[in-house]
Parts: structure tokens; sequence; C-alpha cells
């Protein structure tokens, strides 16, 4: 009986694990299929509306990733849009990225009492339902911080390298080029050192080629980006082209205030480590130097009052 037992539960844990790691590796892709992009240009009739903050369906989700995504679906339009909005700014553009995402956590949260409740049988009825809960827990909430997380990494990077692009920028409309010229030069430029920005660029040139306004591009890139920096770049771009001012110098003074921006920020995270280190200081440091300056005193006191 103890060998069905084991191995039912090995069965268990493999299946478990198998789909975890095909849910995981479909989340953890961005990129569109060949067969999506056949699908669109063979049948207009099925090709869903494509919005640059998300993907809005024009008809009801389907497959098993729709289905177990409307279970952990937001309800309210607004958290939808929120979601796929950040699911764009962490990178990850496939247009079912909103209910794969939904669908990895629905999996995790009912495959991970199923292998943590087993581990937990041994302690009784009330552990194993506690871990069942908590696994579950774990499993519906970890995708979700897991996407904030690499959301903020890829601002930083973003941000990291948008004074160096803006500087590349003003070079090449100081050169003569237009300024959808210069974002094609800057992207390629990029490409090694900054692949993300260099990306997020080449989209720009191509929605504008493709017949987009240039200032509804730089919103889109806005949107998919979420740094406040690119919004004011792409305020001051729309309001140089309405009044017909110079660009140049309104690229040079912003990537002026962007590098003192980010100047600042450094300073306000150094400042805060002074801070930091007292704390720690007060809480390690200090009872372990009271314990070897004061042991020896207090060890001679403990012999001499033991002799008296």
């Amino acid at each position: 009986m103890d060998m069905v037992i084991f191995a039912f539960i090995a069965v268990l844990v493999v299946v478990t694990f198998s789909a975890m790691a095909y849910a995981g590796y479909i989340f953890i892709t961005p990129s569109r299929t060949a067969s999506d992009r056949l699908r669109e240009l063979s049948n207009v009739e099925d090709v869903e509306t494509f919005d640059i903050i998300g993907v809005t369906d024009t008809k009801e989700s389907s497959g098993v990733a729709g289905r177990l995504g409307q279970l952990a679906e937001p309800t309210s339009e607004e958290e939808k849009s929120k979601q796929r909005q950040m699911l764009l700014q962490a990178g990850f553009k496939h247009r079912r990225a909103l209910e794969i995402f939904n669908s990895v956590r629905v999996t995790l949260a009912i495959c991970l009492p199923m292998v943590v409740a087993p581990l937990a049988a041994n302690w009784g009825m009330l552990q194993m339902a506690g871990a069942a809960l908590i696994g579950s827990a774990i499993g519906y909430y970890f995708p979700q911080i897991y996407l904030v997380n690499i959301t903020e990494k890829r601002k930083q990077e973003l941000l990291k390298s948008f004074p160096d692009a803006l500087d590349l920028l003003v070079s090449c409309v100081e050169a003569g080029l237009g300024l959808d010229a210069a974002f094609r030069r800057v992207a390629g430029e990029m490409e090694t050192a900054a692949p993300d920005l260099a990306r997020e660029f080449q989209i720009v040139t191509h929605e504008v080629s493709a017949g987009v306004s240039r200032v509804d591009a730089l919103r889109h890139l806005e949107a998919r980006t979420g740094l406040d920096e690119i919004r004011s770049l792409v305020n001051m771009l729309a309001q140089a082209e309405r009044f017909g001012t110079s660009i140049a110098n309104g690229l040079r003074v912003h990537a002026r205030i962007t590098r003192q921006k980010r100047m600042s920020k450094a300073e306000e995270e150094a400042a805060k480590v002074s801070p930091k280190l007292t704390v720690v200081m007060i809480l390690f440091l200090l009872p372990v130097l009271g314990a070897v300056l004061m042991g020896p005193a207090m060890i001679k006191v403990y012999e001499v009052m033991s002799k008296q």
C-alpha cells in the first residue's frame, strides 16, 4: 500500500511540474508565434482588435488558457486594462498575454496544493489543510509579485540608458536627420547596449512607417514603458510639432533634465545608506561589541562572587 501511495504521489508530482513548466514557458515567451501571424493574414474575421495598451477581444476567449484565465480575470474593465498595461510594460506583447497570465495563476493555485498537501500528510489533517491553503495562496499571488518585479526591473533598465539615447537623438537631429530617421538610427546604435530601449524605438519607427501619426506612436511608446521621463519627452515633442519650435533644443534641455534627475536619485539613494547602516549597527554590531567588551568583566565578577 505504501508503494502504491508513493507511486501515485510521484506521478502526480511529475505531471504537476510538467504542466507548470509548460505554462511557465508559454508565459515567459513574449513574442507572437508564426501561426498567430498566419491566422491573422489568412482570415481577417478571426483577427482580434489590438490596442497598444493591451488586447481587446472581439469575441469570447477560447482554448484552455482562455477558460482557465476567466477564473482569475478581473471583473472590471479598469482592472483588466491595468493588468494588460503591466504585462505590456513587462515586455509581454503576446495578444493573449492576459489570458495566459491568469491561466498560470489558476494552474499554480490548483497544482501547488496537490504537491504540498501530501508532504504534510504525516502532520495531521489540520496541518495538511493549512499547507494546501498556503500553497494555493502562494501559487495565486506569486505570478503577480513576479510580474511587478520584472516590470520594475525593466523600467530601471530602460531609464538607465534613456539619457544616452537622448544625446544620440540630439546629435542625429543636429546633423540634419529628421525625427523619424533619428529614432531609426538611435535604435540601430543602441541595439547592443540597450536592446529593450532600442526595440521600443524600432516599434515607434515601424508604427510611423505603417501610417500612425508620430504623436500617437510616441504616446504608444509612453504606454509601453510607463516612464515619467518618456512621458515628458512625448509632451515636449508634441508641443514642438504643434508650435513649430526647435526639436534639437528641446531634446538637449530634456536630456540635461533627465540626467540631473538620475543624478539626484542616485544621491538620494546614497543618502539612505547611512540610516540603514545605523539600524544594522544597533541591531547586530553593538550587541556583539558589548558582549566582547563586557564578557571578560562579567566572567571575573562571576568568579569572585562564586568564591565568596
